[in-house]
């Protein structure tokens, strides 16, 4: 019997998170022989979930249903997720490093008595061993860890393993396991969400984000255009969230959201060490400031300096004309 591996799917609005794919791509690394189990919780029906997960890679899929499951709690999540570990035994489990997988990837590792790697972000593959990279310090550093058992539980960070490619054609079977869930001491009677709409900041490839430089609410209507323009996310410094240009929910940094895009787009914002925590590591960094010894252009791939209000609509017209061509 081949080894199984766990992959826990995280869902948003009723569809999973593309962190839930990537995850099913490390577990690919950790063992390419291993069976991939997907799971999935929730109140509605999560056959559709369940075969996205089979299309991404997963081998099949365990459902868990039931109404305590309908917004996410440490204690519903924590039990469902359990009863899926007994009943299957896995060699080893992967989840996203998302506020969900932070709260609950530590809860089931104490209950399994095992270590956990959270916010890896690359896999390395040796004859003895898999280490597991991770950032500390703000991002100023990795760190290679190993698992000394032969249970690795990792939480990875979204947009840094590439999730495979989508195959409608693939099969696998589904199966819904009937759990009791008890003792819940936190119950979710609403959600009021702050964030904007469109795609998720914490995923999104393309991150327009904008500093005290944009110098008003208002301003901040060219980076949602350009945003838009580019299929991305509208991000933030906590110096334009302090001076209420916008919600916190957009803060990028030490003490808001890490994203690692593929293009991270910085209008007026100065590079504070504290921002930098949270998009330094972004495959490509365009500055954009009237300073030019900002800090933000000691770590940009690419600089403009000038004044943004004038360069932002040219970047809007010119990238609808390549569009448009």
């Amino acid at each position: 019997m081949s080894e199984k591996l766990l992959v826990i799917g995280e869902t948003k609005d009723g569809a999973l998170r593309n962190v839930s794919f990537e995850a099913i791509a490390a577990a690919k690394i950790l063992n390419e022989n291993a069976e991939i189990i997907g799971v999935v919780c929730g109140n509605d029906d999560l056959e559709s979930q369940a075969l996205e997960l089979i299309y991404y890679g997963a081998d099949r899929v365990v459902t868990v249903k039931h109404s305590a499951l309908k917004a996410y709690t440490s204690e519903g999540f924590g039990q469902a997720i359990l009863a899926v570990i007994n009943d299957e035994s896995p060699a080893g489990i992967v989840m996203g490093h998302t506020s969900i997988g932070k709260d609950l990837s530590p809860k089931l590792a104490s209950k399994l008595d095992t270590g956990l790697v959270s916010d890896v972000t690359e896999i390395e593959v040796t004859e003895n061993h898999l280490a597991f990279i991770r950032p500390i310090y703000s991002g100023k550093a990795f760190e290679k860890k190993i698992f000394t058992s032969d249970f690795p539980f990792i939480t990875i960070r979204p947009n840094n393993i590439p999730s495979m490619k989508r195959d409608t054609a693939r099969t696998g079977n589904i199966r819904e396991l009937d759990i009791e869930v008890t003792d819940i001491r936190t119950i979710v009677t609403n959600v009021i969400r702050k964030a904007t709409e469109g795609v998720d900041l914490s995923e999104a490839k393309v991150v327009v984000a904008g500093g005290r430089g944009v110098k008003s609410a208002e301003g901040f209507k060219p980076l949602y255009e350009l945003a838009e323009a580019l299929g991305g996310a509208v991000g933030a410094s906590r110096g334009a969230c302090d001076a209420d240009y916008c919600d916190y929910s957009l803060q990028i940094g030490q003490t808001g959201k890490v994203v690692t895009p593929d293009l991270y787009i910085a209008v007026g914002i100065s590079g504070a060490i504290q921002h930098l925590a949270g998009m330094s590591n972004s495959k490509v960094i365009v500055a954009i400031n009237k300073d030019p010894e900002a800090n933000i252009f000691n770590i940009a791939d690419y600089g403009i300096v000038g004044d943004l209000f004038e360069i932002i609509p040219l970047l809007i017209e010119e990238i609808n004309k390549v569009k448009v061509g």
